[in-house]
């Protein structure tokens, strides 16, 4: 049964038949897909400091974004790119997918390095996000995850599956 459907998500409460084969209810989210990308210049990378009304909170993340419908995930990173960084690339290496949160929704979010970057005419930041550009050292990432300064989860993920780019 559907609870509730929105622009970007759906909730879903169902019966779910669990392993040992009782029934049980519960709710799930579904978000539709989205990317994460880590831009990467030479010896550095693009990280974005974005605020999160749910959290209430500015944080540190990788630029990411919703795929719209009919888009491919590498499409989605092009655009989402330029969108909240005002750079393109010229390759996006596919770095696997994630389940975010399986606990309670769908969402699966497509992993993706970005290289071969420059200014973009087609910049144009969506009017509700609030968004700051950093540039920070590729060797610092890994002490930004386990000091606690980079706590999104598909930032963290993407950061490890980049990590031997990243420590080149």
């Amino acid at each position: 049964m559907e609870i509730y459907r929105g622009k970007r998500l759906k909730i879903e409460k169902k019966v779910v038949t669990l392993p040992d084969g009782e029934k049980k209810e519960r709710v799930v989210v579904h978000p539709g897909g989205a990317v994460a990308i880590l831009p990467v210049e030479g010896d550095s990378c693009y990280l974005i400091r974005q605020y999160r009304f749910a959290i209430d909170e500015y944080i540190l993340e990788a630029p990411a974004g919703t795929i719209d419908e009919g888009e491919e995930p590498e499409e989605t990173a092009y655009r989402e790119l330029i969108e909240e960084t005002g750079m393109k690339a010229e390759r996006f290496v596919p770095k696997g997918w994630i389940y975010p949160s399986p606990g309670y929704t769908d969402e699966r979010i497509w992993l993706f390095l970005a290289e071969g970057l420059s200014p973009s005419s087609e910049y144009t930041m969506d009017d509700d996000e609030f968004i700051e550009v950093l540039r920070v050292p590729l060797s610092a990432l890994p002490g930004m995850i386990s000091g606690g300064t980079l706590v999104d989860a598909k930032t963290i993920c993407l950061v490890c599956r980049c990590l031997d780019r990243a420590l080149q």
